[in-house]
């Protein structure tokens, strides 16, 4: 395949924009699948908690061909969460594809990526998607775009950027905005006719010698270890001796021998066998064990390594730690610290936004990332996978500066009705929130823009979704370090605790409902210093969970009162993590989320209580 007839693009947007379903009508609309061919919504979306919540976490590689001329497709994530996948994603491509929303406009995310995409000299398609919902603006959207570029320092040739008009959703793309049903396309012809005029081809010289960086790792139970990045120059082949350098020289990484085994490239969502591959293929190759993001394999004879990938530093910190409630063991197959430790050095090798170390304390160990999201999501992988363990309240990371301590500023970034406006500016202000921006749309919602303490947005977004009764939409970003802001105000309840072990009765929950909202029902097992609830006050109270009714042989004539309880708020992994507070632990195994106090009795609270006073 010569390399005028390949372009490397990658689809880059704020979450929910319309990436993924993007994606689903360019492979269609290629003829990557046969016309009876059943095929799933969102089938970049392949792994099981990216299609419960209709969210992309991971970034993939699949190619289409049009017109004789072979086009690598990356769809990338939309989370800020998970920018690391965005970072590599973009090593690998030499244009993008924004997509914007037609009524929402640019977004944090949006801002994120396309800093990102300007700084490595792509050159931008804008494609305002979903032009055909009603209130879209897409002149506002274009013109909202044009700023945003300039603001980020965009090149006279950045700033010119083409415009397509598209909804993803109906498989449709035009070159001229229109009125309904007059101008809009039929399929996808326009999108793919500016991406061939537009998107540069990669330029390099296959007789030089091969250079070609890792972005992303793949693995398989049959050939191990499978690495995935583009050919930058150079020929690679099947059975060729490489060098694998870890940065250059001058990063002082360690290099060595390997030979590649298998070259594959992508077909539709298929990968298959090359006998070679150019400048500007995106390829899988493997075959070297200890294949690492960010390495480059090169010349043996006159090595050309790259510099190692850079991505931004984790701004969020939780403990990992072994499962020490009176009930551990129970459900996991996986409990033992060096289990847990084991896990976290395989997701790192992957997981490239990821930081982990050892604390001091023997069977808990650091692990950083870039949000609660980022964190959750591994949580979530791992209590499916058969581990079990505990994990404390996320901290944020602070910085020394100049023996001052610096914290993570998040640019937020919220859409809400008119009428939720002032509760959500209060608790925003409560939490050292500063309002930067707030425009109208005129249609009875209006979009504040803050600067707040990453610390600030801990525990947020089930209080915002209270505030604006689900109707809400809310984004972060990260923006910057700023000097301490000072304390913030934590939860304003108190819990209930648990001040036995055994189970649970109707009985002993109707006597405490009118004390506050329950975590658990009849028939759950509860300990020692495990949480059952949320107190309507704001101090601790600890009850008694297991009480039964006593029986006697006295009887009142009239039928007795059915005990009437309210239903116990639904305990999600997310919401177990924003809720608790410093002294609390999460407990998490494959089947159960529970809460509880990092020390299970009461004296030894009351104790650690007067240490740290």
């Amino acid at each position: 395949m010569t390399m005028h007839q390949i372009r490397n693009i990658a689809i880059i947007a704020h979450v929910d924009h319309g990436k993924t379903t993007l994606v689903d009508q360019l492979l269609r609309q290629s003829g990557t699948f046969r016309e009876n061919e059943k095929v799933a919504e969102r089938v970049m979306d392949n792994n099981d908690i990216e299609r419960e919540r209709g969210i992309t976490i991971l970034a993939k590689n699949c190619a289409v061909t049009w017109q004789g001329t072979h086009i690598n497709i990356v769809d990338t994530p939309g989370h800020a969460d998970f920018g690391g996948e965005v970072e590599r994603a973009l090593s690998m491509v030499d244009g993008v594809v924004l997509l914007i929303d037609a009524q929402e406009g640019p977004m944090p995310q949006t801002r994120f990526v396309t800093k990102k995409a300007l700084a490595l000299g792509l050159k931008p398609i804008v494609v305002v998607n979903k032009v055909d919902k009603p209130g879209s603006r897409p002149d506002y959207v274009i013109n909202a775009a044009f700023e945003l570029f300039d603001k980020l320092g965009a090149t006279e040739e950045q700033l010119d950027f083409p415009v397509v008009y598209a909804s993803g959703l109906n498989g449709w793309a035009s070159l001229t905005e229109g009125d309904a049903g007059e101008a809009w396309g039929t399929d996808m012809q326009p999108l793919f006719e500016t991406i061939l005029r537009h998107v540069p081809a990669h330029q390099g010289d296959p007789a030089a010698p091969l250079q070609l960086q890792i972005s992303s790792l793949d693995y398989s139970t049959y050939v191990g270890r499978i690495g995935v990045g583009r050919v930058n120059s150079g020929t690679l082949k099947p059975g060729m001796d490489v060098l694998v350098c870890e940065g250059t020289p001058e990063e002082g990484g360690k290099t060595f021998k390997g030979r590649v085994n298998q070259v594959l490239t992508f077909e539709g969502l298929n990968r298959v066998m090359a006998e070679s591959a150019g400048p500007g293929d995106i390829v899988l190759v493997n075959g070297i064990e200890d294949l690492g993001i960010g390495v480059t394999l090169t010349s043996v004879d006159n090595p050309q390594p790259l510099p190692m990938l850079k991505v931004d530093e984790p701004t969020l910190t939780m403990n990992f730690c072994v499962n020490t409630s009176p009930l551990a063991g129970r459900e996991g197959k996986f409990v033992t610290s060096r289990q847990i430790w084991d896990r976290l050095q395989k997701e790192l090798q992957s997981n490239v936004a990821l930081r982990v170390k050892e604390s001091g304390e023997d069977g808990i160990f650091e692990v950083s990332g870039r949000g609660e999201l980022h964190l959750t999501i591994l949580l979530e992988n791992m209590r499916r996978e058969g581990y079990e363990l505990a994990v404390s309240k996320p901290r944020v990371v602070f910085h020394m500066v100049d023996g001052e301590r610096h914290e993570p500023i998040e640019l937020v970034t919220v859409d809400v009705e008119d009428q939720h406006q002032g509760g959500v500016m209060q608790a925003l202000g409560e939490r050292k929130g500063e309002l930067v921006n707030m425009e109208t749309d005129g249609r009875g919602r209006v979009r504040l823009e803050y600067r707040i303490p990453a610390r600030g947005l801990i525990g947020f977004s089930n209080e915002f979704l209270n505030l604006t009764r689900g109707t809400g939409l809310i984004s972060n970003i990260f923006d910057s370090w700023e000097p301490y802001k000072g304390e913030i105000a934590g939860r304003k309840n108190g819990v209930l605790i648990s001040m036995d072990d055994g189970e649970i009765f109707t009985y002993a929950l109707g006597k405490l409902d009118d004390r506050g909202r329950m975590f658990v029902k009849p028939g759950d097992q509860v300990y020692e210093g495990m949480i059952v609830g949320i107190h309507s006050r704001d101090n601790d109270l600890v009850v008694n969970a297991t009480r039964t009714k006593q029986l006697t042989n006295f009887r009142v004539s009239g039928k007795e009162d059915a005990i009437k309880i309210t239903p116990p708020i639904d305990l999600t992994l997310e919401y177990a993590v924003e809720f608790i507070d410093d002294d609390e632990l999460v407990e998490i195994t494959p089947k159960t989320i529970r809460v509880r106090k990092r020390f299970l009795k009461e004296h030894e609270r009351k104790r650690a209580s007067r240490e740290a006073a």
